[in-house]
C-alpha cells in the first residue's frame, strides 16, 4: 500500500513552481507504478501551450474554470469542476484558467519520473 500526503511534498523536488501554475507530482514512476497522479492549479489569466507526444494524459477539473482549445480543430470546451478532458490522440491544445484558480487532478501514462521539462512542443521526452 503506498499512501502520500500532498503537506509532505509541498516545497520539495515534487513540488514544480512555473509561471502562472505550479504542479504537485504525488505519484511518479519511482512509487512502481504504470501512472503518475499530478495535483496541478494554473493562476486565473494563465495560458498554456502543450502536445505530450509520449504521454496520454487525463485531466479532472475539481476547482476553477477554464478551457481547452484542441488546436488542430480550433474546437474550444469549456473547464468546469465536475469535467474531465483525455488527451487520447496526444492532442497539442492550449489550457487556459479564465475565472479563478483552475485546480486539475492529473493522470499521465506511462508514468512521469518528475525530472521533465516542458519541451519546445509543451511536452515531455520519455525519461528512464
Amino acid at each position: 500500500m503506498i499512501v502520500k500526503k500532498l503537506e509532505d511534498l509541498l516545497g520539495g523536488e515534487r513540488h514544480i513552481v512555473g509561471d502562472g501554475w505550479e504542479s504537485r507530482r504525488i505519484l511518479l514512476k519511482e512509487d512502481g507504478l504504470s501512472y503518475s497522479f499530478h495535483d496541478t492549479m494554473l493562476d486565473e489569466g494563465c495560458e498554456l501551450h502543450l502536445e505530450f507526444k509520449n504521454h496520454i494524459e487525463t485531466n479532472y477539473c475539481s476547482a476553477g474554470k477554464g478551457e481547452v482549445v484542441n488546436v488542430a480543430t480550433g474546437e474550444t470546451h469549456q473547464v468546469r469542476p465536475g469535467t474531465i478532458y483525455v488527451l487520447d490522440k496526444h492532442d497539442a491544445h492550449i489550457l487556459r484558467a479564465t475565472e479563478g484558480q483552475l485546480c486539475l487532478v492529473c493522470v499521465f501514462t506511462p508514468a512521469l519520473t518528475g525530472q521533465e521539462i516542458h519541451n519546445e512542443d509543451g511536452g515531455y521526452a520519455l525519461l528512464d
